[in-house]
């Protein structure tokens, strides 16, 4: 049975919208065990609204609530029984195999690393959402905001961590990996780019295109696409906001005049599956990659099903053992390095012997 501590009170529509995703990932998945963090009462009263397995739910309750406006470290350090520190604690104490919450980015990312810790050797943790592209398919992007300022070999993490995570959660065998720049040439972008650029195409393990355009991440030119937190955030946000934009544009010249009007009943159905094919709920939330248990930070305004996707998420990580993956890479390359460091020493050694 695979066990998900949920912060039942993190969210804009909580614990209302939370409990719902939750009876349904529960209804899809019947290996799921879900710990549901919060006001007892509350969720309770929202329970009683659904028909579910009550076997495999239990509510573990607690009195606080930490919200956007806190400062995420002073917030889990002193709100001890929050939902969101509570989901933690049942991680760190084995009771669940990964958590799932909408409630603070910074609140979350902080408990993961405070309560959780890091995978040895991960640098930095990124966070990777996975959004809709033109190919039908999920297109990850890490980092998209947890570290503003990064160093080449994050991004080189960045990029382990996200084939990990395609190959686990998402049963792509190769998926190929892309670094987020202003141009494809090895050239562009500053120095911290074009040294990860090299150590990229250095990197055992993955399968590195090189530079990619931010075009390619809708279009679906990379499975995975790598970016500093401070890149990556400002890309998603504009891929968010041109998808709203694009939509009410639509909307407003389907209502232009009665022959635009009658223009919209034809091609209803077609902008019903484009805009269900774009759907970022369908996509879940944004992984955390590189804490030691598998972490899923859904967006704010998360509904029912795209929590529940969430949840599938998160189950899916823990199915697939993307956290061992992980580490199975980062063995890998700390071999290879040892097998290049020692084939170094010999052929300094035969020099060295040659000028003796």
């Amino acid at each position: 049975m695979i066990k998900i501590a949920i912060d039942a009170m993190g969210g804009d529509y909580a614990p209302g919208q939370q409990v719902k995703g939750a009876t349904i990932a529960l209804a899809k998945q019947k290996d799921l065990f879900l710990y549901l963090c919060g006001d007892k009462d509350a969720l309770e009263t929202e329970l009683a609204k659904y028909k579910y397995d009550k076997s495999r739910v239990e509510i573990v309750p607690t009195t606080e609530i930490i919200t956007n406006e806190e400062e995420p470290a002073k917030a889990v350090k002193s709100k001890k029984d929050s939902s969101t520190v509570v989901a933690f604690r049942l991680v760190k104490e084995g009771k669940a195999d990964g958590v799932v919450s909408s409630g603070s980015t910074g609140a979350v990312l902080t408990a993961g690393v405070l309560l959780l810790g890091r995978i040895k050797g991960i640098s930095r943790p990124g966070l990777c959402p996975g959004l809709p592209n033109a190919e039908g398919g999920i297109t990850l992007l890490c980092d998209c905001g947890a570290n503003l300022e990064c160093k080449p070999v994050n991004l080189v993490h960045f990029a382990l961590m996200g084939t990990a995570y395609a190959k686990a959660a998402y049963g792509i065998e190769n998926p190929t990996v892309g670094l987020l720049n202003n141009g494809t040439e090895d050239h562009k972008g500053d120095l911290m780019h074009q040294e990860a650029n090299q150590l990229l195409k250095e990197t055992v393990g993955i399968e590195y295109i090189g530079n990619v355009e931010g075009r390619e991440i809708m279009l679906g030119g990379a499975n995975v696409v790598v970016a500093d937190g401070y890149t990556g955030n400002i890309a998603i946000k504009s891929i968010e906001g041109t998808g709203k934009a694009v939509g009410k544009i639509i909307k407003k010249e389907f209502k232009r005049n009665i022959f635009t009007m009658l223009g919209a009943l034809i091609v209803s159905g077609i902008v019903g599956k484009i805009k269900k094919g774009l759907d970022y709920e369908k996509c879940g939330g944004a992984m955390m990659l590189g804490l030691s248990k598998v972490v899923v930070k859904g967006h704010g305004n998360s509904k029912a099903n795209g929590f529940a996707v969430c949840i599938g998420q998160a189950a899916d990580a823990v199915r697939g053992d993307m956290v061992g993956k992980i580490s199975e890479m980062l063995e890998e390359i700390r071999k290879a390095e040892e097998a290049k460091a020692q084939a170094a020493e010999s052929v300094q050694t035969v020099a060295e012997e040659a000028n003796a």
